[in-house]
């Protein structure tokens, strides 16, 4: 087993010609739109009330925006990143990410956090499955099939 093909996922390249890329820019204006009042302190204590008002959140700390800011801006650049120069590549990251992204919602879930958070769960896990579908071997042999005679470009 190498790192080429392991035996869930393979690094085959994903055909931009599939609509591949249509799904990756969605979901980076997604993460553009959800995201963009986490990137400032003074747009996350508007993001806070929005929210606080749709269930229990603590109070505003100053440790909470600072971690609220980071991923809000990490997440921009990631996402402005997809919609400027989109690449097959990005949406095996981006599913990757979104893979851990829904493991610690569900886990925040789990120990009480407001069930508003399912809402975003449920984005997360979509736009997982779709962008990861894609790279699996099944994914792959179910193209080559489809197509064949098309060799595998690396």
């Amino acid at each position: 087993m190498t790192l080429d093909s392991t035996p869930l996922f393979t690094f085959e390249r994903v055909s931009p010609q599939t609509g591949y890329l249509r799904i990756v820019r969605a979901s980076a204006w997604y993460d553009l739109i959800v995201t963009a009042g986490f990137a400032t302190p003074w747009t996350y204590v508007l993001v806070h009330r929005a929210l606080s008002s749709l269930g229990t959140f603590p109070p505003v700390d100053s440790i909470q925006t600072l971690y609220a800011n980071l991923m809000g801006s990490v997440v921009i650049v990631w996402a402005l990143l997809r919609l400027l120069r989109t690449l097959p590549l990005h949406g095996l990251y981006d599913g990757i990410a979104r893979v851990l992204f829904a493991s610690w919602q569900t886990y925040a879930l789990a120990h009480g956090a407001p069930k508003v958070l399912a809402l975003f769960l449920v984005v997360e896990i979509s736009f997982g499955v779709v962008q990861l579908l894609p790279w699996s071997v099944g994914g792959v042999r179910a193209r080559e099939r489809t197509q064949p005679g098309r060799p595998s470009v690396r």
